[in-house]
């Protein structure tokens, strides 16, 4: 069995429809498990994120694909704590050969989401994770962006709050294709 657990901070819900794409490819791949695993503010206490049980579930897996929407050039606050509190993961290489992935959502076509995908390979690469890139063409709206570091979406903001959030079909699918192309390199890490 390869198990595989999805990180991320949604704040609009946009991130929260990709990571359901990415998990929806996963489970594409016979013998393979995800877990979603949500950062909320309210998991930031006193300025420190704070959650053992994610943390021993992203412990027990095989691979952590991580997720965050691009604030303002790089990924959120939220999800920045995160990254901070696995600093003693980071020290005993507590994640060192597993998987890794990452994508990122905005509301401009570039928002500079290339910065987040960097930040999330740069924070696996010092874990000693081993990354997987997007290989998917940019073709019939796949990979419409044409990031192949990690996938990307983009989604018109809606200023109004009067609409709920949305996923470009062509994002939902390079993310689902993304997700499953993670748990296969996985299994072939994992098992030969």
């Amino acid at each position: 069995m390869t198990s595989l657990a999805i990180i991320y901070f949604s704040g609009t819900g946009h991130t929260h429809l990709m990571a359901e794409a990415v998990a929806a490819g996963t489970q594409k791949v016979s013998d393979a498990t995800v877990q979603l695993l949500r950062i909320t503010g309210e998991q930031i206490v006193n300025g420190r994120w704070q959650n053992d049980a994610m943390i021993e579930s992203l412990d027990r897996v095989d691979a952590i694909i991580f997720g965050s929407p691009t604030y303002m050039g790089g990924v959120a606050s939220q999800f920045k704590a995160f990254i901070d509190a696995a600093s003693g993961i980071w020290f005993a290489q507590g994640w060192k050969n597993k998987m890794a992935g990452g994508f990122t959502h905005s509301g401009s076509p570039s928002g500079d989401k290339q910065g987040t995908l960097l930040y999330l390979a740069i924070n696996a690469a010092q874990h000693s994770m081993i990354w997987v890139g997007n290989s998917e063409m940019n073709q019939n709206g796949v990979n419409r962006l044409g990031s192949y570091l990690g996938v990307m979406g983009q989604s018109v903001p809606d200023y109004s709050g009067t609409r709920g959030p949305e996923l470009d079909p062509g994002d939902r699918i390079t993310a689902e294709l993304y997700g499953q192309r993670i748990a296969q390199a996985t299994q072939r890490w994992n098992h030969g």
